[in-house]
């Protein structure tokens, strides 16, 4: 089963390149993108059925990535939100953890870690 992936990040070249990495390592289906708070927040919770992972990015061309996180609270306990972030300091993981958040991962060292995590969701939701 392919995760229907939903990814909020506003620099297109690392969007693109997560996208295909992601489809082609870890059975994900990317099924939309924003790179603003208002956009990412809009989709993910007028299309609450049509996904299962949203990655999220703090900083982003408008607004901001836990703006998004908290229009995620009241999400389905199988769909799973991931922060994907060059900032993925101890008070940043702390910070998420306490909104809600299932990951954190760091942009410039954990890339093979988010593929992992969502190999083991997709096992493990289908």
């Amino acid at each position: 089963m392919r995760l229907k992936t939903f990814i909020v990040e506003d620099n297109p070249t690392i969007r693109e390149n997560l996208i295909a990495t992601l489809e082609e390592l870890a059975s994900v289906e990317a099924v939309g993108t924003a790179d603003t708070e208002n956009e990412g927040k809009a989709w993910l919770t007028t299309r609450s059925g049509d996904w299962d992972l949203a990655i999220i990015d703090l900083f982003l061309k408008q607004g901001s990535g836990l703006g998004v996180l908290s229009a995620c609270r009241n999400r389905k306990p199988s769909q799973k939100v991931v922060v994907l972030s060059n900032y993925a300091t101890t008070d940043i993981r702390q910070r998420c953890a306490q909104i809600g958040v299932d990951a954190v991962f760091d942009k410039s060292n954990e890339i093979d870690a988010l593929v992992d995590y969502c190999i083991q969701l997709g096992s493990t939701s289908g």
